[in-house]
């Protein structure tokens, strides 16, 4: 039996090349870098609290028009891979 694992794009692109079922947020604290992760990342109440403390320090505006998330790369990336193994 094969367990699909959910992709995590992390480099620096444009708009279009955001795959069907993704969307793009960006990471960091004062760095900020782009990460492409799937829509199903939204259902998991981890990641939704990383959102509401997201909107409470900052909002969610970006300049380049994605979502802010303002933890370090590293807390990012150990929360999402957690994910990928349920």
């Amino acid at each position: 039996m094969a367990i699909r694992m959910p992709r995590i794009i992390k480099k620096s692109s444009t708009a279009g090349d955001v795959p069907k079922g993704h969307f793009v947020v960006y990471v960091g604290e004062k760095q900020k870098k782009r990460f492409v992760i799937p829509l199903s990342f939204l259902s998991q109440p981890a990641f939704q609290d990383l959102l509401s403390q997201a909107e409470e320090e900052s909002g969610f505006d970006h300049p380049m028009g994605g979502l802010t998330i303002p933890c370090s790369e590293d807390v990012f990336v150990d929360l999402t891979s957690r994910f990928c193994r349920i």
